[in-house]
């Protein structure tokens, strides 16, 4: 099993996830991250860690949400790793619970 990050990431992207990732599985889009799903180790230090709850067991991703383990998977292969804290967007605050953000996601 793996973690995927879900809806509520895009366009608030905060790396607090990141910072505590053992495996540095996080990777790094213009207003998203995701998490490679064959280097996640289940850990699940990362969930608590999402301020804005954006990620989930891969067993647990709420309805409506479930593109996301795909997209998670492929977008890993294509953008960079990220390792270390980043400032979030300053506007993050603005989209933090904005339903049904997947039309936002930039590739």
């Amino acid at each position: 099993m793996t973690f995927i990050v879900g809806d509520n990431c895009i366009k608030c992207k905060h790396t607090d996830c990141v910072e505590v990732c053992p495996v540095d599985c996080f990777y790094e889009g213009p207003n998203f991250l995701v998490i490679h799903p064959d280097e996640c180790i289940d850990c699940a230090l990362c969930e608590p860690e999402c301020p804005v709850d954006a990620i989930f067991a891969e067993d647990e991703v709420p309805e409506g949400q479930e593109i996301f383990a795909k997209l998670n998977g492929e977008l890993a292969e294509i953008w960079p790793n990220i390792t270390e804290q980043i400032a979030p967007p300053s506007d993050a605050a603005e989209w933090n619970g904005v339903k049904g953000k997947l039309q936002y996601l930039e590739r």
